[in-house]
């Protein structure tokens, strides 16, 4: 007896050949995607642990985090290549994020010219994101400055926050293409000023205290 959904004379469709091409397709764009989570994870934890390294001064360490994190995610835009939705996935960007940042707080607490986003093989979104957020660093090392009465490095340190906060504000473009940059910027704005307050201060008091030595 033939069922409604197999009307007698009427043969099924053999799917097997779709079956097989879209599983493999998925198959391989799951494997992409395992491998890139995996990556990400280490990708966020090494470059918290160079930041740290910068923070301690130990950069030949620092540097060789970011070696490391730079070659896994190497590993794993590979197979991301023929899977652009995945690439642009948030969780695979605030790797990246975290990679630029650690690069980008390297050379902000050197003094020293920031890469392009080519030299460090990063896109520009990621880039700019992870330069906001390095506004942070920035300002830790300036309130350790201020602690150990070294004003003049602080005020340069100070300086430098403020340049990264006019390039951010200067890009004009819309929130979907830069996932979030904006609320990125917005956050340095507020720790530049936070930072405009502690140093001003700090500057006061220094000039208080050579005042009343002179007496």
């Amino acid at each position: 007896m033939s069922s409604p959904a197999d009307p007698e004379g009427t043969s099924r469709p053999d799917l097997t050949a779709v079956e097989a091409e879209v599983r493999s397709d998925l198959d391989e764009k799951n494997a992409a995607r395992e491998l890139a989570l995996k990556n990400c994870r280490i990708i966020i934890r090494t470059s918290a642990n160079a930041i740290r390294a910068l923070h301690r001064d130990e950069r030949d360490r620092a540097e060789e985090l970011l070696t490391g994190a730079r070659a896994l995610i190497a590993e794993a835009e590979a197979p991301l290549a023929d899977h652009q939705d995945i690439y642009h996935a948030g969780f695979f960007y605030d790797a990246v994020k975290e990679y630029a940042e650690g690069e980008l707080t390297a050379a902000l607490l050197a003094g020293e010219r920031l890469p392009m986003p080519s030299e460090i093989g990063v896109h520009s979104v990621p880039y700019l994101k992870g330069l906001g957020e390095a506004v942070g660093e920035q300002r830790r090392r300036m309130l350790d400055l201020l602690r150990a009465g070294r004003i003049e490095d602080a005020e340069a340190t100070f300086v430098a926050m403020d340049a990264v906060l006019d390039l951010l504000t200067s890009l004009d473009y819309p929130d979907g293409m830069t996932a979030g940059l904006r609320r990125t910027t917005d956050v340095a704005r507020s720790l530049i000023e936070r930072s405009r307050s502690d140093l001003t201060t700090a500057v006061v008091q220094e000039r208080l205290r050579s005042q009343l030595s002179e007496r």
